[in-house]
C-alpha cells in the first residue's frame, strides 16, 4: 500500500467540481452591439451564476480586446462582472454575420429575444420548450435600438418577458437574468433526466 497522501483540493477547485454537474452545456448567450461596459459585465455575471457555457459578443466598435485572456484582465470588466469574467468563456465577433455563421457552423439554434413581436414564431417566455435544442443560443439585443432584424431573420423563436407595467421595458442585466434563468431551469432539470435515463428527447420534425 502506497504512503502517499492524495493532495487536498483547494477550496476553488471544490467548488468548480461541485458545480459542473449543474453547467448548462451548449447553451451561449449572445450579446448584439450593447453600448455600455457595465451591462456587458452584468450579463456575464447573470451568464457564470446561473450555468450558461458561454458568452458571445458582437462588437462591431472593437471595445473590447480579442484575446480572451486579454479580456479578463480588463479592470472594467472584472469590476462590473464581480469577477465573473475570470471564470467564465467570452467570446468577441466585429459583426452578427460572422456571429450567426460562426453558430450556424458549429449547429447552434439562435432565439432572439424583444418586449416587441419579431419573426416568423414569438412566444411568452415560460410557455416555450428550451430543450428542443441541442445546442442553443441566446441572443440579446442593443440596449436602445433592440435586437437586430438580421438576427432575427436567422431566429428560430422569438421570445417575450410579460409585463405588466406602465413602461414595458427592462434594462439589459434584468432581461437576460430573467430569460437565462428561465432557460437553464429547463435545461438543467432535462439534463438531470437525460443523465439518469441514458437517452435523450428526438426533436420534433418541423
Amino acid at each position: 500500500m502506497s504512503d502517499e497522501v492524495t493532495p487536498k483540493k483547494s477550496a476553488t477547485r471544490q467548488r468548480a467540481d461541485g458545480i459542473k454537474p449543474y453547467r448548462c452545456k451548449n447553451l451561449i448567450a449572445v450579446l448584439e452591439n450593447p453600448n455600455d461596459i457595465k451591462n456587458i459585465g452584468t450579463v456575464i455575471r447573470n451568464v457564470n451564476a446561473l450555468g450558461v457555457e458561454k458568452t458571445y459578443i458582437v462588437d462591431p466598435r472593437r471595445a473590447l480586446p480579442d484575446d480572451w485572456q486579454d479580456m479578463r484582465e480588463r479592470r472594467s470588466l472584472s469590476k462590473t462582472s464581480v469577477s465573473a469574467i475570470k471564470w467564465s468563456f467570452v467570446k468577441r465577433f466585429d459583426s452578427s454575420e460572422e456571429c450567426l455563421a460562426h453558430l450556424k457552423r458549429n449547429r447552434f439554434t439562435s432565439i432572439v429575444t424583444s418586449p416587441h413581436i419579431k419573426g416568423r414564431r414569438n412566444m411568452i417566455l415560460h410557455e416555450a420548450d428550451y430543450t428542443v435544442f441541442t445546442k442553443l443560443a441566446v441572443w440579446f439585443g442593443n440596449e436602445s435600438r433592440g435586437i437586430s432584424d438580421l438576427a432575427v431573420e436567422h431566429s428560430e423563436v422569438c421570445v417575450g418577458i410579460p409585463m405588466f407595467g406602465m413602461i414595458e421595458s427592462l434594462n439589459l442585466g434584468t432581461t437576460s437574468g430573467i430569460v437565462l434563468y428561465e432557460i437553464t431551469k429547463q435545461r438543467r432539470e432535462y439534463q438531470s433526466k437525460y443523465k439518469r435515463s441514458g437517452k435523450r428527447r428526438k426533436k420534433p420534425s418541423a
